[in-house]
């Protein structure tokens, strides 16, 4: 199993609409429905206005590979250039 910790640092007063966009795009749903996920779950932190965390966990390699080949992947890719400064990703084997 491959996990990833994904923290956005969004622009000032941009989280809360990045994230509404992640909803009612259904970008959150169509990740969770791919063959290979096992967790897509998206965290406010409660200690700070701007983060948005994300948990993601994959089957293998491939699932990931397929994850990152998706239209909604792509278009999170875009939200994030337009909502947030910096990205921090740690990746986990499980």
């Amino acid at each position: 199993m491959l996990l990833f910790h994904v923290t956005f640092r969004c622009r000032s007063g941009a989280r809360d609409e990045f994230l509404e966009k992640i909803r009612t795009e259904g970008i959150d749903a169509a990740a969770r429905a791919e063959a290979g996920n096992l967790r897509y779950d998206w965290y406010i932190p409660v200690d700070n206005d701007s983060d948005l965390f994300l948990i993601e966990a994959y089957r293998d390699a491939d699932a990931v590979a397929e994850h990152v080949r998706q239209a909604h992947t792509a278009r999170l890719v875009e939200l994030k250039e337009a909502y947030a400064a910096d990205v921090i990703l740690e990746k986990f084997e499980v």
